[in-house]
């Protein structure tokens, strides 16, 4: 919430139900169940409800049962009080007689809610991936668009498989499982205009996992400056692992794909990776057994640049299935389902932000940044000039990152001063 404390949501199988609580300061308030009564709501340990907050702002999307009708749709539950009171269930999708599962939600810089949902057509055909947008703090929402489709003529989406919207200042980036002849890689779908359009899409994962049948995994994901990061599981190598991608959002494709860990002895499977940042700290939570024991390992970094610490800590042990992971600017927050209390645990750990200076060991750079001042785009001069290109503002964030190009675009940066740093070399613009 706007104070920093933590929101849980979770799903009740047994009688369909999804159920909130927030941190009060010295423990967890009394659960509330937020669908109506006689309004039931999909749910299972892989998929359910999501949600998303923004300050004191809070939206919840839930799938309304029996799944497979067309007059069982996607509802989103609001909250602007930090969870104190919540409205009553408001329709998003607006798809006639098609059939819609898997919502996700994500919220723009106004505190607008962005809904995803799968979608398919009366016969449960066509499946693909929509958005719809608000602009009225969900009491309204426009016309779906579709978002998915990116890989060939062929393309399907992997159909029992959620998904995850994720946004940040004009871009949202829609990130599904994609079926291409059996093909089951992640991709996104992306709009860089307040998703007024999806222009483009690309691959977040290049494993090239064939299998014929849906793993039921969906991936997460977050976005720093132009990067894109990516968790999700595949079985390309021949076993399920799960792993991380850094894609270029201007440049359309990821430059880094690798799994989460190196080899573990008695590690059997993987699955269920989750991601959250704030600022260039993040955070990476999954579930996987060793030995027959199930564990939720947890990978953390104050500074994404700097990458992640080569130590691997275990947030729980046994008993366990999936598991979530949001962050503050100094703090971790990890929730999961245990299996054996039946119960939602939580655990909280405190970091130091990271303090790097963009002006410790920097060399001058002996490249030029045009125009200076800029709007929308800048360039470097030489324009080959070898490198990963990486942007911070005034108090030493990672803003931005792009692989070296011509053009830049910064339209995602809000005014003021910036340096641009090219291996050990730096330059500085302002951004008007």
């Amino acid at each position: 919430d706007g104070s920093g404390n933590p929101m849980v949501i979770w799903g009740r199988m047994s009688d369909e139900s999804v159920f909130f609580s927030r941190w009060t300061g010295t423990s967890f308030s009394t659960p509330v169940k937020l669908n109506p009564t006689g309004f039931t709501v999909a749910t299972a340990s892989w998929m359910g409800p999501d949600i998303a907050s923004k300050g004191d702002t809070v939206y919840v999307v839930v799938k309304q049962t029996p799944e497979n009708l067309s007059s069982s749709n996607i509802y989103i539950i609001r909250s602007f009080d930090a969870g104190i009171t919540f409205s009553a269930p408001i329709r998003v999708d607006a798809i006639a007689d098609s059939i819609s599962r898997f919502p996700t939600v994500s919220i723009d810089e106004a505190g607008n809610p962005i809904v995803a949902f799968m979608k398919f057509d009366s016969k449960f055909m066509n499946s693909r991936w929509a958005v719809a947008k608000s602009s009225d703090y969900g009491s309204t929402f426009s016309k779906d668009v579709k978002v998915s489709g990116w890989s060939g003529m062929d393309a399907e989406i992997c159909d029992c498989c959620p998904g995850a919207v994720v946004s940040s200042g004009d871009v949202t980036a829609m990130l599904y499982r994609d079926n291409l002849k059996n093909i089951r890689d992640i991709w996104t779908g992306i709009s860089t205009n307040n998703n007024t359009t999806y222009t483009k899409g690309f691959r977040a994962d290049n494993t090239n996992w064939n299998i014929n049948s849906c793993p039921a995994s969906g991936p997460d994901g977050t976005i720093i400056g132009d990067s894109l990061y990516t968790v999700f599981l595949s079985g390309g190598s021949g076993d399920f692992r799960t792993y991380l991608s850094r894609s270029s959002i201007s440049n359309g494709k990821a430059s880094t794909v690798s799994p989460l860990t190196g080899s573990i002895t008695g590690l059997s499977q993987q699955n269920y990776p989750r991601i959250a940042n704030s600022g260039n700290a993040m955070a990476i939570v999954w579930k996987q057994i060793v030995n027959g024991r199930t564990q939720i390992p947890i990978l953390f970094t104050n500074d994404i640049a700097k990458g992640f610490s080569t130590t691997i800590e275990n947030v729980d042990l046994n008993d366990n299935t999936n598991v979530d992971v949001a962050m503050t600017s100094d703090k971790v927050f990890v929730v999961w389902e245990d299996d054996n209390a039946g119960t939602i645990t939580y655990r909280t750990g405190t970091y130091t932000p990271s303090t790097t200076s963009v002006k410790d060991e920097i060399v001058q750079g002996d490249f030029s940044i045009y125009p200076n001042p800029a709007s929308d785009f800048i360039e470097i001069e030489p324009d080959k000039y070898p490198g990963l290109i990486t942007i911070y503002n005034q108090t030493g964030a990672n803003v931005l990152e792009a692989e070296s190009q011509e053009r830049i675009d910064i339209r995602c940066l809000p005014s003021g001063v910036y340096f641009l740093k090219i291996g050990n070399k730096l330059s500085r613009f302002a951004k008007l």
